[in-house]
């Protein structure tokens, strides 16, 4: 056949450039199949005739076609083992990559991610682990010591105080404590930080610490960034030029550039979540055996017969606490407080009927929508063959910074501030030796505070309820972190699913926690589905206290039952 190319000429052709895409490879695997197909026709006899043959010849004929058939599948073996092969040799797809790994897909640090640090950083700086440390130095002063203090065994060398100037004293301590700790200025951060961000905090990195330098940077520029920073695009939308009216020499204008720049990281929920624990409760029941006033309700009151002899020596503590009841907020004050901020509500004797101007009465659906979303983003996440969708914690994210903004106004500055410095004096007396003695409580648990074993201990006298307080402190704690990284991350301008991934992966241990101290307190599984939640009367968007009461009542009926 004219022009017909030859094996031995496609042999050679073998050795020609590679083709430039994927279509050549093709073609010239069809063009291989025709030139087999004309070669079979070519040969003498290709086309067999049965014609009249007798069946010795017909058996000879097929044995000749089955020959012809392995031939034929052998060229297509070697076919295909050409085209393999200038697959293989093709610049186009050499540079393909395909490797194929069952792993995590990795991202980038986010903008956010410095603002996480300074959360973590200075939500640890006010644990009651280092105000209790700060405390005892402010009342052990050495004036022989290098630095003034003499920390190991340090006994009060200055001139007993009375009652009332020893309270005003603690008093005025926890707040420059709080004063000292709770902003997060660039320049305030790493004096916490010990000169750099260590592993815990910077969760989203490669493992290693951060420099000093580079994270002072990057939390300066996120906090000038107003795509990133909440209160820098809240400040642009409220003053032409915020400078001029921040600095003004007035003796009245809008305070100064700490207020903006300078915001505590204090959330309310830390104290809600504590007054449902019954700290305040606890030293209320205190206070009123100090004074010899009998426990509401009938039978005896359970702290008539304990001798207050151990609590001599915070006796001028008790009266000053006493003495200053008028300065302090009432619990009436902080219920209506948590309803502005969060529609949270207080169950109990001294709670009146609450009739607020105006309330979050969306936070809880939203905040729990959140949290069953994120359970959900973390059973994904863990499967390596899934890439998780990010997108509807995205979306829950900045709805629940649209709440919690719309919550920050009158009260939002002072109320979760003062509300902080007295709780946090209330731990501090219920973790002295006295009030241990005093309430006899279980030594051999490990609480991870020493204050809460008082707090357990009244539990169980006053018959409240048998959940531990460390639940509550676990809910305070974590449920603060939350909040903090949504109030003050400007999720309204995110679109990008990568900064709502990354918040999740940041915030796993303290998300994870909350879920779980919030089911062993109320009952309520956070994570469960939406089918499950709705076969129980949507449980999971009542209220905390609705929960609690209920889990109380339910105890005091089991004491209550014949045995």
């Amino acid at each position: 056949m004219p022009n017909r190319k030859t094996p031995g000429s496609r042999a050679k052709g073998a050795g020609q450039p590679a083709p430039a895409d994927l279509k050549d490879v093709l073609d010239r695997a069809e063009e291989v199949r025709v030139e087999d197909f004309e070669e079979e026709l070519s040969k003498p006899g290709g086309v067999p005739s049965f014609e009249r043959l007798d069946p010795t010849t017909a058996v000879l004929a097929v044995a000749e076609s089955a020959v012809r058939i392995d031939r034929s599948a052998r060229k297509l073996v070697k076919a295909t083992h050409r085209v393999a092969q200038t697959l293989l040799d093709s610049p186009a797809l050499s540079t393909t990559e395909r490797g194929v790994s069952l792993r995590r897909s990795e991202m980038g640090t986010r903008p956010m991610e410095v603002l996480w640090w300074a959360i973590n950083l200075h939500t640890d700086a006010i644990s009651f682990e280092r105000y209790n440390t700060f405390l005892n130095d402010a009342l052990c002063r050495d004036e022989g010591a290098a630095d003034g203090f003499h920390r190991p065994g340090a006994r009060r060398r200055q001139p007993h105080l009375p009652g009332a100037e020893l309270y005003a004293y603690l008093k005025e301590a926890t707040e420059a404590f709080l004063l000292l700790n709770c902003g997060y200025t660039p320049r305030a951060i790493f004096d916490l930080a010990d000169g750099a961000i260590d592993v815990d905090v910077n969760r989203l990195g490669t493992g290693t610490a951060v420099t000093r330098a580079e994270a002072e940077r990057r939390l300066r520029d996120f906090m000038g960034s107003t795509r990133n920073n909440y209160l820098t695009t809240v400040m642009d939308n409220v003053y032409d030029d915020p400078n001029a009216v921040l600095t003004a020499p007035r003796s009245f204008c809008i305070t100064s550039a700490n207020r903006m720049d300078v915001p505590c990281m204090l959330e309310l929920i830390w104290s809600y979540w504590m007054e449902e624990g019954m700290l305040n409760q606890t030293i209320a029941a205190i206070t009123r055996r100090f004074q010899n006033v009998r426990r509401a309700g009938r039978g005896p009151d359970p702290l008539a017969e304990f001798e207050l002899d151990p609590l001599r020596p915070l006796n001028g503590f008790i009266w000053g606490y006493l003495q200053d009841e008028p300065s302090r907020l009432s619990v009436v004050r902080r219920a209506y407080e948590y309803n502005h901020h969060y529609g949270l509500n207080l169950y109990g004797r001294a709670i009146p009927t609450l009739r607020p101007a105006d309330s979050r009465v969306h936070f809880l659906e939203g905040f729990h929508n959140l949290l069953r979303q994120a359970a959900a983003f973390y059973k994904e996440d863990n499967d390596t063959t899934v890439i998780a969708d990010a997108f509807p914690v995205l979306n829950s994210l900045r709805e629940v910074h649209l709440l919690l903004s719309e919550g920050a106004h009158n009260q939002f500055r002072d109320l979760p501030w003062q509300a902080r410095a007295e709780m946090m004096l209330q731990q501090f007396v219920l973790a002295r030796p006295e009030m241990r003695d005093f309430l006899r409580g279980r030594l051999m648990v490990a609480y991870p505070e020493p204050w809460m074993g008082a707090v357990d201990s009244m539990k169980r006298l006053q018959g409240w309820t048998d959940t531990s307080v460390r639940w509550f402190r676990d809910l305070a704690t974590f449920g603060e972190r939350i909040l903090l990284s949504i109030r003050y991350g400007n999720w309204s301008d995110a679109h990008n699913q990568d900064d709502a991934r990354a918040w999740l992966r940041y915030w796993k241990p303290e998300i994870q926690g909350y879920i779980h101290a919030y089911h062993t307190a109320t009952g309520v599984n956070l994570s469960d589905e939406v089918v499950e939640v709705r076969e129980r009367a949507d449980a999971r968007y009542m209220q905390p206290s609705w929960h609690l009461r209920n889990r109380l009542l339910a105890g005091q009926r089991a004491l209550q039952a014949p045995r």
